[in-house]
């Protein structure tokens, strides 16, 4: 989302969002503090899809995960193959759709919508993965909910 977009919600409206993300990206979890700059605010259903700038369609996302999902509220579950709404943050827990690979640099889809999430956002990334790695080193991942 470009900074012209960002400024249309307004100050309090983004307050509440973000502390009611707890400061991290919907989908991937990843912190502001740890990466050092401010989530974005994402239309769960985009401008361009008919979606509002209202609470109950806004979310925090990081700017990886917001580029990646675009305008798509759907995506292919690699598994079964079938057409799946993805993950809402707003609306849908994240330990239900998600865990932590082992070495914790890998988000694992638990159902449809979570697998299709993990495709379509591209959630484990080369370039993630190797940042994941270095904070799983020093003990700063993964979160903890």
């Amino acid at each position: 989302m470009s900074r012209t977009q960002r400024r249309k919600v307004p100050k309090a409206l983004g307050r509440r969002i973000r502390q009611q993300a707890r400061y991290r990206c919907g989908y991937c979890l990843v912190s502001e503090a740890l990466i050092g700059m401010p989530m974005e605010f994402e239309h769960l259903i985009s401008l361009a899809l008919g979606g509002t700038t209202t609470e109950k369609n806004l979310w925090c996302s990081c700017r990886r995960c917001n580029g990646f999902k675009g305008a798509q509220t759907h995506a292919r579950d690699p598994q079964s193959g079938e057409w799946i709404a993805l993950f809402n943050p707003r609306q849908q827990i994240w330990d239900d759709h998600f865990g932590w690979s082992e070495d914790g640099t890998e988000i694992i889809g638990k159902t449809p919508g979570g697998r299709a999430t993990v495709a379509a956002l591209n959630l484990n990334n080369p370039e993630i993965k190797v940042a994941r790695r270095l904070w799983v080193s020093v003990g700063w991942w993964p979160p903890s909910n």
